[in-house]
């Protein structure tokens, strides 16, 4: 699961380096460092999730 997330970010990523989404807070290129913030804190609550739940 964390792999197909992880291929997801750095596709919405790579797409608002072509084309802002436009979303509320990612509306210029420059603003894709917080799609990386939000990665690293999703990939990080999957793994800790995965992990506890053994």
């Amino acid at each position: 699961m964390s792999k197909v997330l992880a291929l997801l970010i750095l596709a919405m990523m790579a797409l608002h380096l072509v084309r802002p989404l436009g979303l509320p807070g990612l509306k210029q290129r420059r603003d894709v460092w917080k799609i990386a913030v939000a990665a690293l804190v999703a990939i990080g609550a999957t793994v800790l999730l995965s992990h506890t739940g053994q």
